[in-house]
């Protein structure tokens, strides 16, 4: 046989984007970015099990999930404790039969001029934004490494990219994000587990419309992206679907943006 047709029986094997037989945790999956992508994965096939803090949103986005012809589930937790997300990952495994996909959702934010910067909301900014998913990593890591594969999809942003202003939590806390993605790549990736990231840029979610409803700060935003437009939830479908198939086998401690080119401008 000859390499062409080599390549020949191998564009016509299973469907790259296919998640059919997967199973995924989306931590933050309840809400805004992390909701979307839950849907998105079921969508390409995945039964979806959503978690994050107290109940908003969970009973609806397993819904959602079910409406789309997949199981859902959801469970509550808190992301930044170790015994709650060991309990995590059991439930998940009771419920779905197994983690072969993880998404690293939950995210929180607090800007303050840096002389005056409340310490308590930093600490509690680091422990949402790395604290947790390192938590998320480590205990779905272990029953990955122990499967031999695994797809974990951690959220950064753009502002792991840049600094700012009055961001002493949320940009650093990003910036170290991606580089314990880069680190377990290389750790884990001979083990058969892709670890990546995506860095979105503003996307209409309730917080950042409540953010944006000043015009001039919308107006700097649009000035940023080349596209000359917002992010919307399902931008998020692809990357996440992607990254969390077979299409994206070699891809392996890459930070995806998708902002528009926001880090072009």
């Amino acid at each position: 046989m000859s390499d062409l047709d080599d390549l020949v029986d191998k564009a016509r094997g299973a469907p790259l984007f296919d998640l059919g037989g997967r199973n995924a945790l989306v931590v933050g999956g309840n809400t805004g970015l992390g909701q979307a992508m839950a849907l998105g994965l079921a969508r390409a096939g995945a039964d979806v099990c959503v978690a994050g803090l107290g109940t908003q949103g969970m009973d609806d986005t397993a819904a959602a999930i079910a409406a789309l012809g997949r199981r859902g589930a959801s469970v509550s937790v808190d992301a930044t404790d170790e015994g709650s997300v060991q309990d995590l990952m059991r439930e998940v495994v009771d419920r779905l039969g197994g983690i072969d996909i993880l998404v690293n959702s939950q995210g929180a934010i607090h800007l303050q001029e840096a002389a005056e910067f409340d310490i308590t909301e930093w600490q509690r900014v680091i422990d949402v934004n790395l604290k947790s998913i390192v938590l998320c990593c480590k205990h779905a890591g272990k029953r990955m490494l122990a499967a031999g594969r695994g797809k974990i999809i951690n959220i950064s942003s753009v502002r792991a990219f840049q600094g700012r202003a009055q961001d002493l939590a949320y940009a650093p806390s990003k910036g170290a994000v991606n580089q314990l993605t880069r680190s377990l790549a290389i750790e884990w990736g001979p083990r058969g587990i892709n670890v990546n990231a995506i860095a979105p840029v503003f996307t209409l979610t309730a917080i950042n419309r409540a953010l944006l409803a000043d015009p001039a700060k919308l107006e700097w935003v649009m000035s940023r992206i080349p596209m000359k437009r917002l992010g919307e939830l399902e931008d998020l479908f692809g990357p996440v679907i992607f990254l969390a198939s077979p299409a994206s086998n070699f891809v392996n401690g890459h930070v995806l943006p998708v902002d528009g080119g926001w880090l072009c401008a």
